[in-house]
């Protein structure tokens, strides 16, 4: 009798799991933001090799040849993707023939919400914007207005954006650090992050995903600006500023907006605890980067195609929370996906329920 019951047991589970899988791969993905989320559409723009990663050792992990993602491997998108029962979602500018019904990655390297972020080396936050309403206007053609606003309501929309609004700050010595207070300007990234998920809501999408701004003053490149090593602390504080800002909006949104849903995920808070504590992660190194020269290999030269030529590669990249002197390799990205997918932030859904939300 027992072997009976588990067996139909086992038979329910293979059933709920087909059905589930069914149901995800009819939620498209869209992906806007940065490096952290880019998989690769910087390699088609006319732009400087200091933003682009389509060079080796750059993906030599996963892919074995360098895609133009900011790591060793596979990123934060590809994993999300993969939990949800879908392929690798295409850059936007990828050559070939795509459909995009699985979804689009419409993400660039080094953008920030700000067009003047990396003016003219990037493809802007809302340059993003206007790539997705293409890809809704050919969404509209093939399936018609009621199913293609079925499918953009269904889809999930995943961002990272807004570090490089307050880094390149620092790497510039950029004269808004006094041009405006702290709080100015962290209002105004966030106001162009607002007016981007407002378009987007209009055109059908319910669904948001959003990592928050990573303790910036952290990564390699702000290290080496300290004398003693340490974090540098002025960029943090923007990235503070702008979480706390981020998730009040968010939330004011999910009032306003009827059918509006979020997922909140705290990059800051989880990313720095594997700076901090590596080896409770399973790293062995968690301030110096895998790929770059100078100190903590903070200086932006993986590659050797960049200012600096001269690099160095580790010979374990396993055993290392960054990449290069700005990014994470893909152990890491795992392990933050996979918290992504399953887990709840501050109140808001995971990734995972989003996919499952009607």
């Amino acid at each position: 009798m027992e072997k009976k019951i588990n067996f139909q047991l086992l038979s329910i589970f293979i059933l709920a799991s087909l059905l589930i899988v069914s149901t995800l791969a009819k939620n498209p993905l869209f992906i806007f933001g940065d490096s952290i989320l880019d998989a690769g559409n910087n390699n088609y723009i006319n732009t400087s090799t200091l933003v682009q990663a389509n060079i080796r050792p750059y993906g030599i992990t996963f892919f074995h040849f360098p895609t133009g993602r900011f790591s060793d491997g596979r990123i934060i998108s590809d994993f999300i993707a993969e939990h949800a029962n879908l392929p690798f979602i295409p850059p936007f500018l990828q050559p070939g023939k795509h459909h995009f019904y699985n979804g689009v990655n419409f993400a660039s390297a080094a953008a920030g919400a700000l067009a003047e972020t990396n003016q003219g080396l990037v493809i802007d936050f809302h340059m993003q914007l206007q790539n997705y309403k293409k890809v809704e206007k050919l969404f509209r053609h093939k399936f018609g207005e009621v199913e293609a606003k079925k499918r953009l309501t269904s889809a999930v929309y995943l961002f990272s954006i807004g570090a490089n609004d307050y880094l390149s700050l620092f790497l510039t010595n950029s004269s808004i650090l006094t041009t405006y207070t702290k709080s100015e300007y962290v209002e105004l990234v966030i106001g162009n992050i607002t007016s981007v998920i407002t378009e987007i809501y209009n055109t059908g999408g319910r669904k948001f995903a959003f990592l928050n701004v990573p303790k910036i003053g952290c990564v390699p490149v702000s290290r080496i600006s300290n004398a003693d090593g340490e974090c540098n602390t002025e960029p943090s504080e923007y990235a503070m500023l702008h979480n706390r800002a981020l998730f009040h909006v968010l939330e004011e949104l999910k009032m306003k907006l009827p059918g509006f849903k979020y997922s909140f995920y705290d990059f800051y808070t989880c990313a720095q605890q594997r700076i901090d504590y590596p080896s409770k992660y399973g790293f062995k190194e968690g301030k110096t980067a895998c790929c770059g020269t100078g100190k903590f290999r903070g200086i932006w030269s993986c590659g050797g195609t960049r200012l600096v030529k001269e690099f160095e590669l580790c010979e374990n990249v396993n055993d290392y929370v960054f990449w290069d002197s700005t990014h994470f390799t893909e152990k890491v990205y795992e392990q933050l996906a996979d918290e992504m997918w399953n887990l709840h932030s501050y109140g808001s859904h995971s990734i995972k329920e989003l996919f499952y939300l009607s």
